[in-house]
């Protein structure tokens, strides 16, 4: 497999902005927690028509706007917002949008923080589902944390995927590895996908190979991604020129027409600080490092393990606080503590803003707005562009929006929760939750030895259930 198709793709490029130009021929959609536009972004380069966008975020709102001043985006809570007033914001009828974006925010369910099934944020589920069924569009995109997984029992995913059943939509819901679609980290999403056109749908299959003990092994790397970029400086945010050429296809495709890049600098360390990071050799995190350079809430949380698919509310804080980096691996996960944690493979420094930014695929044009600790929520809150656009393109080039295909045909259920060999009970017993829908199209879904189990013995009774209705 070649990743040159990852990136040379023909898209008309804005030259005020150096960033996708709008359109006004193609796929019309909705963005709903938009956040900077990460997921709007691969959409627009795949030729769709953004009509309108929102996020309860003012500043990124403000980011949203400065990149895409075509469409319109406000500041909005979505537990306010009327089907009709969003119709008539794009002058459409219910029925006549061709695709909605966007998944609630992932804290309510991540496991990066220790969260239970009654956080509020979680009731957004219900408003994304009212929204859906009022607007009714022809096609759904949705993205969250793998923690919606477990969460709760698996009861918020099971009857969010039944409400979508329900609702006439056709569903495939599937954990996507990132780093199998040109993007240099190993993320790992929960990606649902429906219709109500009939449309089989499948996800589009891997570009990029990635292999390895929790898939750490790819051929897209940290290195691929930022080796160009000029050194990072300590002053705040001057534009900063590049002095050597791409040295890949990704690095031209993040740099386009660009001359400087900006959000490349980085924090002056403490001596402690500092003393911490030069301890670390890459792949080295907090407990390699001697005691009494140790952070005191690290020793609290030390040496704690986490199995595929582990509840997120028995799964506390990050478990390893610093973590230097490899250049020849892709980077681990970028969420809003990058800037905090993430060590430079080969420098004695974190992260800047614009290498988490290359590192989730936002192009070197792309700014955002706000403050630095705004900035990095942002760009770890958002879908990568690359992974949005290849799901865009699939669905345009493999399925397209004729709503008169298989009309009628009953709404089926794929789903694939995880490609690792082993996996947790609680990730079992959602996986037979959903296999017991009754709507699973038969020959594709094949349970583990864990969801055996269950399916054989009934569900362990849920903690909650998630209030659709």
């Amino acid at each position: 497999m070649k990743t040159r198709s990852c990136y040379h793709r023909e898209v008309v490029i804005d030259q005020t902005t150096n960033l996708p130009a709008p359109s006004r021929t193609g796929p019309t959609a909705i963005s709903l927690f938009a956040g900077a536009g990460g997921c709007s972004l691969g959409f627009r380069q795949a030729g769709y028509d953004i009509r309108f966008a929102t996020d309860i975020d003012p500043d990124a709102v403000d980011s949203y706007r400065r990149n895409f001043s075509a469409t319109a985006c406000e500041v909005g809570d979505i537990r306010e917002l009327s089907p009709d007033s969003l119709l008539e914001r794009i002058a459409l009828r219910p029925g006549e949008l061709d695709i909605l974006l966007g998944g609630p925010p992932c804290q309510g369910f991540s496991s990066a923080g220790m969260k239970t099934g009654d956080d509020p944020r979680n009731s957004l589920l219900h408003h994304y589902v009212r929204l859906l069924e009022a607007v009714r569009p022809k096609w759904f995109v949705m993205e969250n944390v793998e923690g919606l997984l477990t969460n709760s029992g698996g009861g918020p995913i099971h009857d969010t995927v039944e409400a979508f059943l329900e609702a006439g939509y056709s569903v495939n819901l599937e954990k996507v590895y990132a780093q199998g679609y040109g993007v240099p980290q190993r993320r790992k999403r929960v990606v649902i996908v429906g219709n109500r056109l009939g449309c089989d749908f499948i996800f589009p299959k891997p570009v990029t190979r990635f292999s390895g003990n929790i898939f750490r092994m790819g051929e897209i790397t940290f290195a691929t991604a930022v080796s160009d970029l000029p050194p990072a400086t300590q002053e705040l945010d001057p534009p900063l020129a590049f002095v050597r050429k791409p040295q890949n296809d990704l690095q031209a495709y993040l740099r386009g027409g660009a001359k400087t890049v900006t959000d490349h600098w980085t924090p002056v360390l403490s001596n402690i600080q500092l003393e911490r990071v030069r301890g670390l050799q890459p792949g080295q995190t907090m407990k390699d490092l001697p005691e009494h350079l140790q952070h005191e809430s690290f020793q609290r949380r030390a040496f704690r393990r986490v199995m595929d698919g582990t509840p997120v509310e028995k799964r506390g804080g990050a478990p390893s606080g610093l973590k230097r980096l490899f250049a020849n691996e892709p980077s681990l996960t970028i969420t809003s503590a990058a800037t905090r944690e993430f060590v430079h493979p080969a420098e004695d420094r974190l992260l800047t803003l614009r290498e988490c930014a290359r590192l989730q695929t936002f192009p070197d044009a792309f700014v955002f707005a706000g403050s630095a600790a705004s900035r990095i929520q942002q760009i770890g809150n958002a879908i990568p562009p690359l992974l949005a656009r290849s799901i865009a393109e699939h669905i345009a080039q493999n399925h397209g929006f004729q709503t008169g295909y298989n009309r009628g045909a009953r709404p089926t259920l794929r789903f694939c929760l995880t490609r690792s060999e082993g996996m947790s009970p609680a990730l079992a017993q959602t996986e037979g939750l959903l296999a017991k829908m009754g709507n699973v199209v038969p020959g594709i879904y094949m349970p583990s030895a864990h969801a055996r189990r269950f399916l054989k013995t009934g569900p362990v009774k849920l903690k909650t259930r998630f209030p659709l209705k």
